[in-house]
């Protein structure tokens, strides 16, 4: 069981200077680091569709990154800043970024010891002239903080004062301020849902040249939504796994993507997530099928894959990929619904059942996280092997590093 690892055999040593502060000036000219079989091999990433099988599905992960970094200034001139995190009021991401009155969000808050009480504010210049933000703090979670934020211009929204006046919030690893190239170099070619605080970053090499020479070799593609939240920069910092609380995401899939995955299953072609996000949200679909075949009443609107859940599975109940899907299409034809909507909390790492995916496409990770715990599930020890071979061969890493392609062991 995952729950007894000690994460000290997921820690290698990193350099500074093999951490990407920037992105190379052509997206899908990366390095592309290929594993399969045992073998390791380099590659440029524009050649990724020559690697992959005709018929396979790359699934993306399509959310968009706000601009969830807000600087106020406090009453007697000292900076604060605040993060959003999550949307309180409404919960629903679009509701909450299109509303024209007050919002609510669960925000971190960067200086809180010196804001005790009273509503701060700054001015957003935007297109419709000078609008006035201001923040109240109402309440205190376990770390983050419920952020009342209101406006004087009910003609804009808050997605769009964001847009206006925040600032994209970068990973703190790359130890730099934001800048006006991270605008669009910090978002995929394909985001569209607003809602995340980190980027996917594995979809970041992908160009319009990229997804035609997809197209022209048969490789297929389909999107799903996770917002990702800032928990993914959060390290393993327990001895032991089980200590660990994962954090939780939004997952929004349509019904197109499950006719697709479940065509590709059938036929017996390899499913492959772009990214670990998007990889955790397939694996999460699976588990939400065990579910409704156990449960035909089970919501699919209302619903959280827990952290262990997989793992306290008896093998020899699990459904087949296949089968798990359909039953999600049946179940949203039962309830009249066309979109899977939920939170997952689930942790893939070793001793993990992949069920949906063959391989996955990845950037390198950080030390004792759960993004490279995850790679160990799915290519085993060999992690080790795949890692020394990118640092002595000069790949770049993290956020705006080179690329991988990882086929299941």
């Amino acid at each position: 069981m995952p729950q007894h690892l000690n994460i000290a055999a997921f820690d290698y040593d990193l350099p500074d200077e093999r951490i990407a502060r920037y992105p190379l000036p052509q997206r899908d000219a990366s390095k592309l680091l290929v594993y399969r079989e045992g073998h390791i091999s380099e590659q440029v990433f524009n050649q990724l569709p020559h690697e992959l099988p005709p018929g396979s599905l790359l699934v993306f992960n399509n959310t968009r990154v706000i601009h969830a970094r807000l600087l106020f200034e406090l009453p007697d001139g000292r900076p604060l800043e605040i993060l959003c995190l999550e949307p309180l009021t409404p919960a629903d991401y679009q509701q909450n970024l299109s509303s024209l009155q007050e919002v609510e969000w669960k925000c971190l808050v960067g200086g809180n010891r010196r804001w005790k009480t009273g509503t701060i504010s700054q001015t957003i210049h935007t297109g419709a002239g000078d609008v006035q933000l201001t923040a109240v703090r109402t309440a205190r979670l376990d770390g983050p903080f419920v952020i009342r934020f209101q406006w004087d211009q009910p003609r804009l929204s808050f997605g769009e004062l964001l847009a206006a006046g925040g600032i994209i919030p970068l990973p703190p690893y790359l130890n730099r301020a934001s800048e006006a190239a991270d605008n669009d170099r910090y978002q995929t070619i394909y985001a569209q849902p607003e809602g995340s605080v980190a980027a996917p970053t594995a979809g970041l090499h992908f160009t319009d040249a990229v997804f035609n020479n997809l197209d022209t070799r048969g490789i297929h593609h389909g999107f799903v939504t996770l917002h990702v939240g800032a928990g993914t920069f959060k390290p393993v910092t327990t001895d032991s796994l089980g200590e660990h609380e994962m954090h939780r995401e939004s997952i929004f899939v349509q019904r197109p993507l499950l006719d697709q995955l479940a065509a590709t299953l059938v036929a017996g072609q390899p499913v492959v997530p772009v990214g670990t996000t998007s990889m955790r949200t397939l694996e999460s679909l699976y588990w939400l099928g065990v579910r409704v075949l156990r449960d035909p009443a089970q919501d699919l609107q209302e619903f959280t894959i827990t952290q262990w859940e997989p793992y306290e599975t008896p093998a020899a109940l699990l459904p087949s990929p296949a089968a798990a899907i359909q039953v999600l299409c049946q179940q949203l034809d039962r309830q009249a619904l066309d979109t899977v909507s939920g939170y997952t909390q689930l942790l893939i790492a070793p001793g993990y059942p992949s069920q949906l995916v063959s391989g996955l496409i990845t950037n390198f990770h950080q030390p004792r996280s759960t993004l490279l715990l995850l790679v160990a599930a799915l290519i085993g020890d060999d992690w080790q092997r795949v890692y020394d071979f990118a640092l002595s061969h000069e790949f770049r890493f993290l956020s705006y590093g080179d690329s991988s392609l990882l086929w299941r062991v």
